[in-house]
């Protein structure tokens, strides 16, 4: 454990920063499975669902969560899927 107050500061930010972190990517990974096994099933909503989930991918790069290569793949992999059914 750190002895300087700023960096006792610090641990407390980037702390909060990881658990933002870690949330917003746990929900663009949700949001992209939902549309995979929508998709799959075939229901109404998977255009509803397609382009939450290219909205949560692009939160997510936008963010520096994840890089802008694995953004783009991501998107033309959901787009791929997408266009499939």
């Amino acid at each position: 454990m750190p002895q300087i107050k700023s960096a006792i500061k610090r641990v407390k930010t980037n702390e909060k920063a990881r658990l933002a972190n870690a949330s917003q990517k746990a929900n663009m990974r949700t949001t992209v499975k939902k549309f995979e096994t929508a998709n799959a099933a075939k229901t109404e909503n998977a255009d509803a669902l397609y382009k939450d989930a290219i909205r949560s991918v692009d939160m997510a790069a936008s963010k520096g969560l994840i890089k802008a290569n694995k953004a783009a793949r991501d998107k033309s992999r959901l787009t791929k899927l997408n266009n499939a059914n």
